[in-house]
């Protein structure tokens, strides 16, 4: 059942209310008028009701859709965990009043947590275009100058080597294993945890691999053809296990409940041990390393390898998102992409959704060489764009040198360099180094509340700026 939003305040709260409500953050007080927004609290409390189909009327009474969303834009301005969350709002006035609590208990990290699922990526791509929308209206974000850059967005993998791979599967199918074994009459279902096994396995790779010399090439080979047998024991009695518990054949005692959610577990990871085994085999036993489609975690299955040029990271394991910022670092556009799309066709997308946004083209759309051609800058023009700066690449000619040295166009250059600090500051700010909520739905959810706190930031800072300002003349 959603909470509800007309709370009647305690008696004996009211005088301590009262005081309590002089104590002010310059922050979050802005911020708090644009949360007070009937469009933005009905997007929430709709999702809510799509939990379950009768999740508006029965049922144990949840977060209501006010609080949830103040929560979530409070968790990403911070960068906090969701027990990080629980406990500060727990111990702050302040938090306890911009989340609209007050004396009212603090809902556990559990809770947070099941909630903030509920508000999927559509959702958040819905609130998103409401802020900026109000960025809009409040004149902090006219669409005048747009720039534009791709990032990685890491996901929360370790770095994928077949071996830790493979010792992953060995690790999750059989604590699956031993879930549904413990329900089962005893002999029935006999699991030997073969996780230390594999554990020494990948030792004697990791040390093999220290030097590449000969000798240590076959016994990194012997200990990988070691840990793939230990995987294919274990990824055979998952199997037999799966059709054993379907068939009816293996009878477990009771905690029906247990042995369904283990059984789907090893449902869903055991054919991704079988492309990993697969894909481990082509490497290091048939000596394929361009082995396609390979997977880089068993829980994150949409990494995906992002080579950006960076010496000290030639490799990022991630998602590649694109940010479109215009004025005051209000970011009115991302997208995620699938795979790693040269930069050059990232262009045109960009400009496309700033018309859809601002209805009208931007008079400067500015980017790194990366993104120039020939075609870019023809299509961006015929699109209405007056301005269009794309250094070109390579050696430049007397004409295309002569162009770029136009003041409209360094002065483009120099806006376009704000978009790394704004990359900068979603990632070590608002929490985008690396993207925390699980799989491909909970990737863009991280993103998109990034992104959606980012801009209620820089609206509240605008605001203030332009008062100061009036307050000067």
């Amino acid at each position: 059942m959603l909470g509800s939003m007309h709370r009647q305040a305690s008696l004996f709260y009211v005088a301590f209310g009262r005081e309590a409500s002089l104590i002010k953050d310059d922050l979050l007080a802005p911020i708090d008028s644009l949360l007070d927004d009937e469009a933005m609290v009905e997007l929430v409390a709709v999702a809510l009701r799509k939990r379950h189909p009768l999740s508006a009327k029965t049922g144990r009474r949840g977060i209501a859709p006010d609080r949830l969303l103040r929560l979530a834009v409070l968790k990403h301005i911070k960068s906090w965990s969701l027990r990080q969350l629980e406990r500060e709002v727990r111990g702050s006035l302040v938090y306890r009043r911009f989340c609209r609590f007050d004396h009212d208990p603090i809902p556990d990290f559990s809770s947070l947590s099941r909630q903030l699922a509920a508000l999927g990526d559509d959702v958040i791509g819905e609130l998103h275009a409401r802020v900026v929308a109000k960025a809009r209206s409040e004149k902090v974000a006219v669409g005048r100058k747009l720039r534009t850059d791709t990032t990685v967005v890491e996901t929360n993998v370790h770095y994928p080597t077949d071996s830790t791979l493979l010792q992953d599967c060995v690790r999750v199918l059989g604590r699956s294993l031993q879930r549904i074994a413990k329900q089962c009459s005893n002999g029935s279902l006999k699991v030997r945890d073969r996780s230390r096994a594999a554990k020494l396995r990948v030792i004697e790779i990791a040390r093999a691999a220290k030097k590449l010399t000969e000798d240590n090439k076959q016994r990194m080979k012997a200990a990988y053809i070691g840990l793939l047998a230990i995987t294919a024991v274990v990824l055979r009695q998952a199997k037999h296990t799966i059709d054993a518990v379907s068939s009816g054949a293996l009878k477990c005692e009771g905690g029906m409940v247990a042995v369904e959610r283990a059984l789907g577990q090893l449902q869903h990871f055991a054919p991704l041990t079988e492309r990993v085994v697969a894909q481990t085999k082509a490497r290091v036993i048939d000596g394929n390393t361009h082995h396609t489609g390979k997977l880089l975690s068993i829980f994150e299955t949409h990494t995906q390898v992002i080579r950006k040029g960076k010496p000290h990271k030639p490799a990022e394991f991630g998602r590649l998102v694109r940010f479109d910022e215009v004025e005051n670092g209000i970011i009115s556009n991302f997208e995620v992409n699938d795979g790693n799309p040269a930069d050059s066709t990232q262009f045109l997308p960009a400009i496309d959704a700033h018309l859809r946004t601002f209805e009208c083209a931007p008079k400067m759309a500015a980017a790194d060489r990366g993104y120039f051609s020939a075609e870019n800058e023809k299509q961006a023009s015929a699109r209405g764009v007056k301005h269009v700066v794309l250094p070109a690449r390579g050696k430049l000619s007397k004409g295309r040198a002569k162009h770029q040295k136009r003041r409209w166009f360094r002065k483009g250059q120099g806006f376009r360099v704000g978009i790394e600090s704004r990359i900068a500051t979603l990632k070590h700010r608002f929490g985008l180094v690396r993207a925390h909520y699980k799989d491909d739905r909970g990737f863009k959810r991280n993103v998109g509340w990034g992104v959606v706190a980012n801009n209620l930031v820089s609206i509240a800072r605008a605001k203030r700026k332009k008062i100061q300002q009036q307050k000067r003349k």
